[in-house]
């Protein structure tokens, strides 16, 4: 099993575009990056805490490659929105990989440099240290499945999720 850290918009989108692949364990929505200790959400969204809203993946590189993991990162947000992700502002809503060693890194920058060719270039996701991880509030964990028909998540992760399932159709679960 790998795990990856990765931060790009709200973590229910992320969430949601994950769970709908083959291979991939699991997914855990929470925060890093920031200066507070366990944070917790409404902290988080007065975006002082330096946290982003972020997602930890783990999969099973014998049933879906790493690069699809990353590409699919990079298919399910726009990298080139500083600090946003549509109508969702602030710095907790940044593109962002957290490596965890040098291996990791290496794999993430060849990410960036092939999704800087799909987007036209301009990418602003940053690469940060993998700090400490706080895992988000029981109610975020899993929130797509929970609330299929809650407002936000119809309007910005289906698409989000239908975008992933029409590039990786390969390793979309039935």
């Amino acid at each position: 099993m790998q795990t990856y850290v990765l931060a790009g918009g709200c973590f229910w989108c992320l969430d949601a575009a994950y769970r709908a692949l083959e291979g991939v364990e699991s997914v855990e929505s929470g925060y890093i990056g920031g200066s507070v200790a366990s944070p917790t959400y409404e902290q988080v969204c007065t975006g002082t805490t330096g946290h982003a809203e972020a997602v930890k993946v783990t999969f099973d590189e014998e049933i879906i490659p790493s690069d699809v993991i990353l590409d699919a990162f990079f298919t399910m947000h726009d990298p080139r929105q500083l600090n946003r992700q549509g109508n969702d502002v602030g710095t907790q809503y940044r593109s962002a990989m957290f490596p965890a060693d040098d291996a990791q890194r290496e794999e993430f920058q060849r990410a960036a440099e092939r999704a800087a060719d799909w987007w036209g270039g301009g990418l602003v996701t940053t690469m940060e240290p993998l700090g400490e991880w706080y895992p988000a509030e029981d109610y975020h964990q899993d929130f797509f499945t929970k609330n299929p028909g809650q407002g936000y998540c119809l309007a910005v992760a289906v698409p989000k999720v239908n975008k992933v399932r029409a590039r990786f159709g390969e390793y979309a679960r039935r």
